[in-house]
């Protein structure tokens, strides 16, 4: 991959991960909600789960995606009411409070999302679709794919990584700032409504 390439595609992954989103809100919640520690595994597999997928559609994943319209209803439809699910899961979460490491105590009904939860919900998420066509078709010149999409893939990895825990840490200090009681819950609700609105808009749009 050319120099000028690497640069444009760093420049995109950059952009495109720390720009408000589904998984961006989500993280802000949960940092707020749950600190910075217990969203770990949340974080990571955003930041590792979309770039094995990116790796998935360089490879021609993306191109049954584009042909296949009753595939991209289904999926859009599904990736809504997961959403929806989600941005009621972040809107409704509460904690009683904080340790001094940041990490949530006396959690009542509400829980962060795991690795394999983060990671397979890229899957449902018409952002994370968006973004791996867009990738694909742009950067890839197919000449040799397999070292494209992992070029790719890599760069969105650590792209991600220091979106993921930016937009987590940004909630555990907004946790800071509101205190345990009503602010987190209007911040909790305020993402919540974020994420509702983007899949509303990421899928009816």
């Amino acid at each position: 991959m050319p120099a000028e390439t690497l640069l444009a595609l760093t420049a995109f992954a950059l952009s495109a991960v720390w720009t408000p989103g589904p998984n961006n809100a989500m993280l802000a919640a949960s940092g707020a909600t749950f600190g910075w520690r217990a969203t770990l595994p949340h974080a990571f597999g955003v930041a590792l789960g979309f770039p094995l997928m990116l790796f998935l559609v360089a490879l021609g994943l993306g191109e049954v995606f584009q042909r296949s319209p009753a595939f991209r209803e289904a999926l859009a439809w599904l990736g809504l009411g997961v959403m929806l699910y989600l941005a009621w899961r972040v809107a409704t979460a509460t904690t009683t409070g904080t340790t001094t490491t940041g990490a949530a105590s006396g959690q009542t009904g509400s829980r962060p999302l795991g690795f394999v939860e983060a990671s397979g919900f890229q899957w449902v998420n018409p952002k994370a679709w968006v973004m791996c066509i867009a990738t694909a078709a742009t950067y890839a010149s197919g000449e040799t794919p397999v070292i494209e999409a992992g070029i790719a893939a890599a760069v969105f990895a650590l792209a991600g990584l220091t979106s993921s825990q930016g937009w987590t840490l940004f909630g555990t200090a907004m946790a800071r700032l509101l205190g345990r009681g009503w602010g987190l819950r209007a911040f909790n609700a305020a993402m919540g409504g974020l994420l509702a609105l983007s899949a509303l808009w990421l899928v009816l749009g």
